[in-house]
């Protein structure tokens, strides 16, 4: 044998030698073998531009698959005694949208329960909320011989009532219309049940999540839950799947056993429950009361949410037979298993008992617990951490310095990515008239905000690559200069290529540390990322060398690295930009409180990170290919039409199914002074929850309005930073009968100041107050001549100094209270505050009347087709009377 020195992997790759099995007679590799072997390193543009438009057209596949695929309506006859029936529950939803919007109070209800709600959490804190005079509709199926099936019951919840806004056939009379064919299916198999089935229809939801507090507080029925699922809708139609499934692993464990077409993940409730989505469901009440559970929406089509547009027609044929084949046979089967005896309440372990959940083309559902994902992730990332260790610590110095130039290309990436992206967020707000002009066509955003992003991660990582290059090519050593200059170049651009793939990786490695340290239960996304790609370099690894370089096999590899992370995330991660999207209309909860700009900015930064995540591995493929000039010039070709699209109105930003919201309120305001000191100033106020300026609408309106920002009207719940007014002939469709009165009953100074108010809301049975926490240290609330406290005298939380009680009620509800204030102690009284609008009251006051005044009703009737109003708890109804005691009273 031919003894050798030891020689770095560069040079044995470079002089092209073999050092395993290599002897005295062994011949190597000519230079003339190897250069077009290096050569190959140069891809065909073909087949990366192909491997490009594959990913691309799977990643939809996937998305198609796992959202809108529904199964086929059945009819009566089809579905059996013992089935469901989509055909069935259609007539339901049909019944109760020709009702209209039927709102708490409204006549389309007949409302007798009444009390507090103490919600602790999300949108609740430093509010309370209290509602009277509600009426629900109670099912329960249980077993003829099972005598104490009664004790233990399966909770399915959701409401009748509408906002004032709307039919509601998505919010949520789809989802009663399923609970009746439901409990007619149910019927049919209770013979063999252990347990006993509640459906519960409550009214309220919409006004706090009223109707679900007043039974699990009041209903003696309520006791007997062990399991809570909750059906609602933030669209209209598609796919319903779990957004949240509480605590305890055991329901969504069931669900996934027996479900015919399972549909949820975890990212959703991760989304939810950060507070990102501004809104609440049943399902909290339920959680506050211990129990645990699923919680279903509708998602599709979100721009129509509590709109005039949440009608039957948008519902998608299947949506029903969807979500009601899953409850079906999800209710079947744990209706009769034992264990629901045992109760599930939330466990005491929250983080070591929850699941993780999701769903693979809706039609598997993988649910594994956090103590076994805790065990995974830690594995994963110590093994991680220990090869990148030991190869730093085998490649020297030289691999640290390529990790740190591979770092370098990922920042490069994100920071020239964002800033395209970000930079077209600001180019379309100075272009177009409406502050989000891809609403009514959502897929707009990838020719808007995707090829900007692509083009600036190509770039930022391109620029890293050739600093890696630059740095391989210095760092082989010198020898044959008439050949080897060439093959330097050729091995340190494999070299540079493996090592951006391998960034990739790093990249996702990160994530999953940063998820798994702060328990987020979407953390199998960064897992699959980064376990599927590192698997594939492995095998790059083991199987290739820059001379042995066959294309097809190293193709494989990196479709190998993106098969699964695509199939389990890119459906999920399209819908929840598409769910962001569509939260658009809704995005200002005080109007003309955020610029314009901003949400276009949010939308553009979560395309780009989509971007940057999901192709760091397939774009440094493309730097060894001829593919970049194509891409570059396809990605500028579909931004700019899609620009000019914007620009010329060819896309238009609102329509008539999918609408700008808007709000339309005759307010007659008496704040300024207690007991009504002053006359009313009386006017329309006209504003929208979407962001941009309110010109196109004024100018169809007319109606004497002006718009700005000089008037900010403060409707206790929210503010009015921009909006529209008019002042003409707005004294007609309200009377001095209508306004409330605040009256100072008593005002005892001694060393802790008590205030006795009595609150007339007059014929209003729907109010906020607010009280004002820098001045009150407690209060305590009750209806007048009634001596049991709505709201004791008990800690109470507030939000910027605040806390609002919203109540609502039916015809017979109360308008009198008696209101009992306990200041703190040596308070400093208005003085301070005297030049601040937003302190110098002691407590605000607003009533609604669902009225329409003769202004109020010519301006709906001008309304443009491409606007409609908008409700929530917090929106005032048509008529709005403002009135506020002074602190100085």
């Amino acid at each position: 044998m031919r003894k050798r020195n030891k020689r770095s992997p560069q040079e044995s790759i470079a002089d092209g030698s073999d050092e395993v099995g290599s002897s005295s007679n062994a011949q190597e590799p000519s230079w003339d073998e190897a250069m077009p072997r290096l050569r190959s390193a140069n891809r065909s543009s073909y087949v990366m531009l192909t491997l490009f438009a594959l990913l691309i057209y799977i990643s939809w596949s996937v998305y198609h698959y796992q959202y809108e695929v529904l199964p086929v309506p059945l009819s009566a006859d089809k579905a059996g005694k013992q089935g469901f029936s989509e055909i069935e529950a259609m007539k339901h939803v049909k019944e109760l949208t020709q009702l209209g919007p039927h709102s708490v109070g409204s006549d389309a209800l007949d409302l007798a329960l009444k009390g507090a709600n103490h919600l602790n959490g999300g949108l609740f804190v430093g509010k309370t909320l209290m509602y009277a005079d509600l009426n629900h509709i109670i099912l329960r199926i249980t077993p003829k011989y099972e005598s104490e099936a009664k004790e233990n019951t399966v909770l399915v919840s959701s409401h009748i009532d509408t906002v004032f806004s709307t039919g509601g056939a998505g919010d949520c009379s789809s989802c009663v219309a399923v609970m009746l064919e439901l409990a007619r299916g149910v019927s049919q198999w209770a013979h063999s049940f252990k347990s006993s089935v509640i459906f519960l229809f409550n009214t309220g939801e919409e006004e706090g999540l009223n109707g679900a507090h007043s039974f699990i507080t009041q209903h003696p029925w309520s006791e007997t839950v062990r399991v809570a699922i909750d059906l609602e809708a933030m669209g209209v139609g598609g796919k319903a799947g779990i957004f949240q499934a509480g605590t305890h692993p055991w329901a969504i464990e069931k669900f996934a056993l027996v479900a015919k077409y399972p549909s949820g993940n975890i990212m959703a409730q991760d989304l939810f429950t950060s507070g990102i989505i501004k809104s609440a469901t049943d399902f909290q009440v339920y959680q506050e009361a211990g129990l645990s559970g699923l919680d279903f929406a509708y998602t599709d089509n979100t721009a129509v949410y509590h709109t005039k547009n949440d009608k039957a027609e948008l519902l998608k044929p299947g949506s029903l037979q969807h979500l009601g084949e899953n409850m079906l046979a999800f209710l079947l089967h744990v209706a009769s298993s034992t264990d629901l005896a045992k109760g599930f309440r939330a466990p005491e372990h929250v983080d070591q008992n929850s699941a993780i959940y999701f769903d693979i083309l809706g039609n598997y559902m993988v649910v594994y617990g956090q103590e076994f994902a805790n065990l995974l992730h830690n594995s994963v990332i110590l093994q991680s951490l220990l090869i990148w260790f030991m190869s730093l610590f085998m490649g020297g110095y030289p691999a640290i310095v390529s990790v740190a130039l591979s770092i370098l290309s990922v920042i490069l990436m994100w920071v020239v990515s964002l800033s395209f992206s970000i930079g077209v967020a600001f180019i379309l707000s100075s272009i177009s008239w409406a502050a989000v002009p891809y609403i009514a066509s959502p897929w707009f955003v990838i020719g808007l905000f995707g090829f900007p992003s692509l083009l600036g991660a190509f770039a930022g990582q391109n620029l890293g690559f050739l600093l890696l290059q630059k740095y391989l090519s210095n760092a082989y050593p010198q020898g044959k200069q008439t050949l080897l200059s060439s093959v330097q170049v050729n091995l340190a651009r494999l070299e540079a290529e493996r090592w951006l793939f391998k960034s990739g990786t790093m990249q996702w490695l990160i994530i999953l540390v940063l998820a798994h340290y702060y328990k987020v239960g979407s953390t199998y996304i960064p897992l699959a990322w980064l376990i599927a790609p590192a698997f594939s370099y492995g095998l790059l690894e083991a199987t290739l060398t820059p001379i042995r370089l066959p294309k097809p096999l190293k193709i494989v590899t990196l479709l190998i690295a993106l098969s699964v992370p695509l199939l389990v995330s890119i459906g999920s991660i399209i819908r929840i930009v598409g769910v962001l999207i569509g939260t658009a209309v809704r995005f200002d909860r005080n109007p003309g409180g955020v610029p314009e700009w901003l949400l276009n900015v949010i939308v553009s930064i979560v395309v780009a990170a989509t971007v940057c995540l999901t192709l760091v591995y397939l774009l440094s493929y493309i730097h060894l290919s001829g593919a970049k000039r194509s891409i570059i010039m396809v990605s500028f070709v579909c931004f700019g039409l899609s620009l000019a699209a914007v620009w010329s109105g060819a896309i238009p930003s609102y329509t008539e199914e999918t609408a700008r919201t808007v709000n339309v309120v005759h307010v007659v305001d008496t704040m300024g002074g207690h007991d009504n000191g002053r006359d009313p100033t009386s006017y329309v106020s006209f504003f929208s929850s979407t962001p941009g300026n309110l010109d196109r609408e004024i100018e169809q309106i007319k109606e004497g309005f002006e718009c700005g920002r000089e008037k900010v009207v403060d409707f206790v719940t929210f503010s009015v930073n921009y909006g529209c007014f008019s002042y003409n002939e707005t004294e007609q469709g309200w009377s001095d009968l209508d306004i409330p009165k605040i009256e100072v009953k008593s005002d005892r100074k001694m060393d802790l100041r008590v205030t006795e108010l009595s609150i007339d809301t007059k014929v209003s049975t729907r109010w906020s107050i607010a009280i004002n926490t820098d001045e009150v240290a407690n209060f305590e609330f009750r209806v007048s001549g009634d001596h049991k406290e709505l709201v004791p005298m008990s800690n109470k939380s507030s939000t910027g100094g605040w806390h609002v009680i919203q109540f609502s009620g039916g015809k017979n509800a109360p308008t009198k209270f008696d209101l009992t204030l306990q200041w703190i102690k040596n308070s400093v009284r208005s003085r301070s505050h005297a030049n601040t609008n937003a302190q110098k009251y002691l407590i605000k006051l607003r009533t609604d009347i669902n009225r329409l005044t003769p202004k109020s009703e010519r301006v709906l009737m001008k309304l443009p087709s491409w606007c409609s109003l908008f409700g929530k708890s917090t929106s005032p109804s048509t008529l709005a009377f403002l009135t506020a005691l002074p602190i100085d009273f």
